[in-house]
């Protein structure tokens, strides 16, 4: 897990110093942000299937990944 993390955080990294402003302004559409309350309540509910915790887990990696990169490019932007 932590090679993943560190993976994670130089992808966010990299992510940050090429495009900042287009990472800051980033967010899931309004489908999947919906998709994402689903799978979360389900799983919450515990009738989420294997494969929706599954999905779930991507898109939480994902949310992850662009928090970490969200971060790093604010601190660019600031200085």
């Amino acid at each position: 897990m932590t090679a993943f993390v560190s993976a994670q955080d130089q992808i966010a990294s990299f992510m940050a110093d090429v495009m900042p402003q287009q990472i800051l302004s980033f967010k899931f559409s309004n489908d999947l942000q919906r998709r994402i309350q689903l799978l979360t309540d389900m799983k919450k509910n515990g009738t989420i299937s294997s494969s929706e915790s599954e999905e779930l887990e991507k898109y939480l990696n994902y949310d992850l990944l662009i928090g970490l990169a969200k971060a790093r490019a604010y601190q660019l932007v600031a200085k």
